[in-house]
């Protein structure tokens, strides 16, 4: 901390009555004279200061904040960060004409004297009252180390640094007694080397190594008499001596303690000359810290592992301990970033999206089986400059994370529900009529025994993405193809609680941290998810139904003295979330959407893959989820303000009338992933067989709405006159159903399955147990 040293501004006067007292209090401590209750010094009154007896006999050295650095999976760096810029060394890692020139210039009878100098109050007392000023100080080598100790103890608190300056008497008694102890238990060469690892030298560098690498590019062993003087002289006042904005004043400052070398015998009087003449000789490195430093684009990812220090109860028990962890730093850790995955992430999004572009993407990797995080990168650097399209909010990950709101999944929440129904017994033959245009079903069974049901004064419609998408669909073709109204009849024959319930089994929870609604519409995707959640949910497919909760550090050790010291880390967590045939036959489902459905564009040509596109409703987002049996990956494409409507758009220089998951987030997840897997083992699915769609020339007269019988006129969804067959709008597995037309009429639509839940008997007449949840409209909207 840049802390000038005290006594400017005080009279000659005061300066000798400041001295005079602090030499009397030195004299009676040297002499082994246990000093009275502070009341016999006046001070017991003013309740200023503890006796001496009574001030704590122990003194523990801080454990000084030093810079961490945060390595990748294979141990090269990736930032390095710091409250303040520290890396301790060994006294036989520092230059010896640096140890003479800071002794000279700072204590020059360090190696005669004791805690207190008395001889040096006395010289300096007498030095100050002529001049009238402060030309000397007092304090010792080791008084300084006390003091230093203290401001270091304070950290970044202004009341508490404000306390370890503060310039009282009480201050200066527990300074002696500490000095005292100090020169007893360390001796002379310790204090010298903890002194120089403790100063601070201007320019955010703390300890002599880091003002070597600030000033001079070099390690503090490799310093010239000249450089080391130049050091040396800072101490004192690091503002006023700064050589890299008064270069003037520092070499002025310079040549004193090059002078004061010779003086005492340090080196001779011509090489204190010579050394005048020399230039500075300045090679500044840049102050270098924080994420912003990272390589790879990785700022991101550093940034997500700042927050896992912060909130994970692994590294201390209160937000106050965990900060201190991390502010204090001398931390290595090692973490999941594997450097082959980040490097591809990175290209591929330069490719495709530009930093200027009016939207932005963001890609997150995890390993399916370990739920390490192996990439993370957007298209917005890491940064504060707004002009130069920074940010350092995270896209990637959840808003207590570092991240936003989350953006809404679209159809890449369908695998989900998919996953849900098959392991709740559903077949993946199962086909429901799947118009192109339906209301939503009503009532549908919630969790907790609620049910919601859609407003009848309002029925809220959605649709498909074009009009020749109409059923009956079985769950292969509907996957493929993105249907929305097919998955709106799943989730409304299954009911809304087993969705939620494989959602959270899958990690999948909304990235504000509110819950998942409860409304059949989350089927499309309009509960707002993050990169990383998704990601890691669809590890799970690729791990045959065993989901990993997502980490980033592998390892951390921390140097305390001269030790590196393992702290603990948090460990995955991997559960079952689905069984293995469900999980075989969700990777059937999508490893068809990557050949021949929507999201043919991201395939990858050398191993198998799966996965599924998303686009939101109004085009606001765009998604590709997607995984290989070693490797998943979430793309997100869109505006983080969710304000600009992804039509007529150019995005990476390419122009696009409308942008849907697999033509713009697609061929980034393709890219992102061939680079991240080149190299690596190329294992295959566990598929199950699921036969094609019947009849697949009869596309249009499964939809219930299409009453085919005579005088029929009942709308879409089989006609909402019959509750059951409006709730489900009818499998297409043949049979006939009251239309609700004039005359009822044959539908080919089919029998209704039986719901999956009863209905109480007043139901009808208005319960509403639950009430009105919200459809979210035609959220979530497919490809």
């Amino acid at each position: 901390m840049p802390k000038k040293r005290s006594g400017g501004g005080l009279s000659a006067t005061q300066q000798a009555a400041k001295f005079l007292g602090v030499s009397v209090l030195a004299g009676a401590v040297m002499a082994g004279i246990a000093l009275p209750a502070a009341g016999a010094l006046g001070l017991a009154a003013k309740g200023s200061v503890k006796s001496f007896d009574e001030i704590p006999a122990n003194l523990k050295s801080p454990q000084l904040s030093q810079r961490t650095t945060i390595l990748d999976s294979r141990g090269d760096q990736i930032a390095s960060v710091y409250s303040r810029d520290r890396t301790v060394v060994d006294l036989t890692d520092i230059s010896p004409y640096m140890q003479k020139a800071i002794v000279a210039i700072e204590d020059s009878r360090f190696y005669q004297h004791g805690a207190v100098d008395l001889k040096g109050v006395l010289r300096a007392l007498n030095k100050n009252a002529q001049e009238g000023g402060v030309a000397q100080g007092a304090s010792t080598l080791t008084q300084q180390l006390v003091k230093n100790y203290f401001i270091e103890e304070a950290g970044d608190d202004p009341t508490k640094v404000a306390q370890a300056t503060q310039q009282t008497l009480g201050r200066k008694i527990r300074e002696l007694k500490y000095a005292i102890q100090i020169e007893d238990k360390l001796g002379k060469k310790k204090i010298l080397e903890n002194y120089l690892n403790i100063t601070f030298f201007g320019e955010q560098a703390y300890g002599v190594e880091a003002a070597a690498q600030r000033y001079f590019s070099k390690h503090a062993k490799d310093l010239t008499v000249q450089e080391a003087a130049l050091l040396a002289g800072i101490v004192q006042s690091p503002t006023r001596y700064d050589p890299v904005n008064d270069e003037a004043e520092a070499t002025k400052r310079r040549n004193i303690v090059l002078q004061r070398m010779a003086e005492l015998g340090d080196i001779s009087q011509g090489q204190a000359d010579d050394a005048k003449k020399k230039p500075l000789g300045l090679h500044p490195s840049r102050p270098k810290n924080g994420c912003i430093t990272a390589v790879k684009g990785a700022g991101f990812f550093c940034d997500y592992v700042r927050q896992v220090v912060l909130t994970d109860p692994t590294f201390g028990e209160t937000k106050e301990a965990r900060a201190k962890l991390w502010n204090r730093g001398g931390l290595t850790i090692r973490t999941t970033l594997d450097p082959q995955a980040q490097r591809s992430a990175q290209e591929s999004i330069k490719q495709h999206v530009y930093k200027t572009d009016s939207v932005a993407t963001a890609t997150t990797v995890v390993e399916p089986g370990t739920g390490k995080i192996l990439a993370m990168g957007q298209s917005r650097p890491y940064g504060v400059n707004t002009k130069e399209h920074e940010t350092s909010i995270n896209l990637s990950v959840n808003a207590d994370m570092g991240g936003g709101a989350g953006y809404q999944p679209g159809s890449t929440f369908k695998p989900i529900v998919a996953a849900a129904a098959i392991e709740g017994g559903k077949s993946p033959t199962q086909q429901y009529s799947s118009p192109y245009e339906m209301t939503y079903p009503s009532p549908v069974s919630a969790c907790n025994g609620k049910i919601w049901h859609d407003d009848p004064r309002k029925p809220t419609k959605l649709t498909n993405e074009n009009e020749s998408e109409h059923g009956p669909y079985g769950m292969k073709e509907a996957t493929a193809k993105s249907v929305n109204t097919y998955y709106v009849q799943l989730i409304s024959d299954i009911g809304i609680c087993p969705v939620t319930d494989m959602a959270k089994r899958m990690g999948v929870a909304r990235a504000d941290g509110r819950k998942i609604q409860q409304a059949p519409s989350i089927a499309l995707g309009t509960q707002e998810m993050s990169p990383l959640t998704m990601a890691s949910a669809y590890a799970a497919f690729a791990s045959r139904g065993m989901y990993c909760t997502p980490v980033a550090i592998e390892s951390i050790t921390q140097k305390v003295g001269s030790e590196q010291k393992s702290l603990p880390v948090p460990k995955s967590t991997c559960s079952r979330a689905m069984s293995e045939k469900t999980a075989d036959t969700v990777n059937t489902l999508l490893k068809g959407v990557v050949e021949d459905g929507t999201g043919q564009e991201a395939g990858l040509d050398s191993r198998a893959s799966a996965g599924k596109t998303g686009t939101t409703d109004e085009r606001f987002a765009a998604w590709f989820v997607g995984y290989t049996p070693n490797m998943a990956g979430a793309v997100w494409v869109g505006d983080p303000q969710h304000k600009r409507k992804m039509t007529n758009i150019t995005i990476g220089g390419v122009p696009y009338d409308k942008v849907f998951g697999g033509e713009v987030p697609g061929p980034i997840w393709r890219d992102m992933m061939t680079g991240a897997l080149e190299g690596r083992p190329a294992p295959d699915f566990q598929l199950v067989d699921i036969p094609d769609d019947p009849n697949p020339d009869d596309r249009g007269r499964g939809d219930a709405g299409a009453d085919q019988g005579n005088n029929g006129n009942n709308g879409h969804n089989g006609g909402r006159g019959r509750l059951i067959g409006g709730l489900i709008g009818g499998p297409a597995d043949g049979g006939t159903t009251d239309g609700g037309g004039t005359n009822g009429g044959t539908n080919t639509g089919g029998t209704a399955p039986a719901p999956t839940f009863s209905l109480p008997g007043n139901f009808i007449q208005g319960q509403n147990n639950g009430g009105n949840n919200g459809t979210g409209g035609h959220g979530g909207r497919r490809h």
